[in-house]
C-alpha cells in the first residue's frame, strides 16, 4: 500500500517506520467521518459536508462552506479498491454475523469496497441462519477466507492494578 487513511495509527512499529522513512502516506481523518465516508461510498454519495475537522489540518486543501452560519468542510466518499473485512461467521452464500464490535464499522468497509474480501472462523450451510440475524448480506461479498483459529494479536497490553480487582 502507499497511502493509509487512518482515525488512528496506534503503536504499530512497522507503520511509523514506513511512515518516517515517506514510504507510507497518512491521511488522518476523524473516526465518526471516516466511518461516514465508508458509508457513502458504499450507498453511492459522492461526498457530504461536516463540521468535525474545521480548523484543523483535517480541513487544509478542502473545500469548505457555510450552512446555518456554520463552517462545513467536503468530504468526499470512500470507494476502496479492495476491502478487507474480518466477520464471525458466513454461509456459502456471503451472508455474515459479526461479533461484538466487529459490526461497528465492518458492514460499511464490505459495502464500500468494490471487492470485498471477507475473513470468516465459519462457513455454514446456506439457510442455517435465521434471516433476521444477518448483519450483512453476500450481495456484497466476492471472495471468503476461512481461517477457523485466527491468531489475535495485541501490539501493546496494558494493565492497571486496582483495589478490589
Amino acid at each position: 500500500i502507499s497511502k493509509m487513511i487512518s482515525s488512528y495509527v496506534g503503536e504499530n512499529k512497522e507503520f511509523e517506520r514506513q511512515y518516517l522513512a515517506g514510504e507510507l502516506q497518512l491521511e488522518f481523518t476523524p473516526q465518526g467521518t471516516l466511518a461516514e465516508k465508508l458509508r457513502a461510498g458504499g450507498a453511492g454519495i459522492p461526498a457530504f459536508y461536516v463540521r468535525t475537522g474545521v480548523g484543523t489540518l483535517v480541513a487544509e486543501g478542502k473545500e469548505n462552506r457555510v450552512f446555518d452560519g456554520h463552517v462545513y468542510i467536503l468530504e468526499h466518499a470512500l470507494v476502496p479498491e479492495v476491502s478487507l473485512v474480518k466477520a464471525w461467521k458466513a454461509d456459502k452464500s456471503g451472508n455474515l454475523l459479526f461479533r461484538r464490535t466487529a459490526r461497528n464499522f465492518n458492514p460499511a468497509v464490505a459495502m464500500a469496497g468494490k471487492i470485498t474480501v471477507v475473513e470468516v472462523e465459519e462457513i455454514v450451510e446456506v439457510g442455517t441462519f435465521d434471516p433476521d440475524s444477518v448483519h450483512l448480506p453476500g450481495i456484497y461479498v466476492n471472495r471468503l477466507v476461512l481461517n477457523a483459529t485466527p491468531e489475535k494479536r495485541i501490539e501493546k497490553k496494558t494493565i492497571t492494578q486496582k483495589a478490589g480487582v
